[in-house]
């Protein structure tokens, strides 16, 4: 199977299914000398892991993160990092039903087509549980990201009709739902205990800030800032829609509404009046905050009836049994980030050879 692998300098590839032994990661071209500990990674695991709320899966997992390799006495060695996570709480005889039909909303289909076989346990390579190779590597991209000084942070903006109107950073982290606005949490707490009773589920939108990002990151034409960002935000399987500053709004807007007004401030450098780009011009890092959102699907396996087609060409009614979340969202929030930060990082890697000045710096 192409497709597992994501990144030029820093670069990925992630392994393993939802019920196998264990789901991990390889990371190439991370710098040597970087601080790094398996608990650096378990904090950003611990916040995408089943079981943290009733609005999750009740599947209990501990994530619990094993560094087998490119780390010694607490940095990193320059060489590939294999880290893995194993799977303890499989329970597939749940999904044994769904190999005779087709889930709607599900890859179950497309895989059959592309490759004539497919691995139903818990939706194989399709499973939310793949992302924990890209939040492992997600974490050390950060980490990387935090020496210098550049902070990533997504949060839930909206949940079904719900949408946050106010802004509080340290409240993402007192709700289960990661939402920076108290009200609108409960508001949409109490839209999907409704949902939850319908058996049904919910979409909703992740919105990401990254701040003190340089100016000059990201090529023109195929390797612009804003399309390797969509690619990999696109690329997280309950993704459905991406836009990066007044995004789908700006169809709507005039040149003058739009364009972003150049200012000198007060240290005297140049900045923005405003940041309808999101931090991004031409396909390159402008060095304003770096504004992008995700849309992301309600979760298709639900237990309401809904109507398939089986193996056999029958057209059939089913109720999707096992263990499956409410709503992706939550869970998602630091899958969006983790994914920014690799594409930060592979991006700050690959400007070094942008201009002789920085080459010079290193070997002049």
């Amino acid at each position: 199977m192409a497709g597992s692998s994501f990144g030029t300098i820093f670069r990925i590839s992630t392994w393993g299914e939802s019920h196998g032994a264990g789901i991990g990661v390889v990371v190439d071209g991370c710098p040597a000398g970087l601080p790094l500990c398996e608990e650096d990674i378990q904090i950003f695991l611990n916040r995408r892991k089943p079981g943290q709320s009733r609005f999750a899966t009740p599947r209990k997992e501990d994530d619990a993160v094993e560094i087998l390799s490119g780390v010694f006495e607490g940095k990193t060695t320059g060489t590939p990092i294999s880290l893995m996570v194993r799977n303890t709480s499989q329970r597939s005889k749940d999904y044994s039903e769904i190999a005779s039909y087709y889930r709607p909303g599900h890859a179950d289909y497309t895989f059959d087509q592309k490759y004539g076989f497919r691995d139903y346990r818990g939706g194989g390579r399709s499973s939310g549980r793949e992302t924990i190779g890209r939040v492992a590597a997600g974490a050390i991209a950060a980490r990387l990201l935090e020496q210098l000084g550049i902070s990533v942070m997504a949060y839930t903006r909206t949940i079904g009709p719900v949408t946050i109107s106010s802004f509080d950073e340290e409240e993402i982290f007192r709700n289960n739902l990661y939402m920076p606005d108290a009200d609108a949490a409960a508001k949409a707490a109490d839209y999907l205990n409704d949902c939850m009773k319908d058996k049904n589920s919910s979409g909703g939108m992740v919105e990401c800030v990254v701040k003190g990002l340089p100016a000059g990151l990201g090529d023109p034409v195929f390797e612009k800032l804003d399309a390797n960002l969509a690619k990999a935000i696109l690329s997280i399987g309950a993704v459905k829609g991406f836009e990066i500053g007044s995004g789908m709004a700006a169809a709507q807007s005039t040149g003058l509404e739009n364009n972003d007004a150049f200012v000198l401030k007060e240290d005297g450098t140049m900045g923005k009046k405003t940041n309808h780009a999101g931090g991004v011009l031409g396909g390159i890092s402008d060095g304003s905050e770096l504004i992008f959102r995700a849309a992301i699907k309600p979760t298709p396996s639900i237990a309401s009836l809904q109507h398939t087609v089986n193996k056999s060409g029958e057209e059939i009614e089913i109720s999707i049994k096992g263990r499956h979340d409410p709503i992706i969202v939550p869970r998602a929030v630091v899958v969006v980030e983790s994914m920014a930060a690799l594409v930060i990082a592979d991006a700050l890697l690959m400007n070094m050879s942008a201009k002789m000045e920085y080459l010079e710096k290193i070997y002049g």
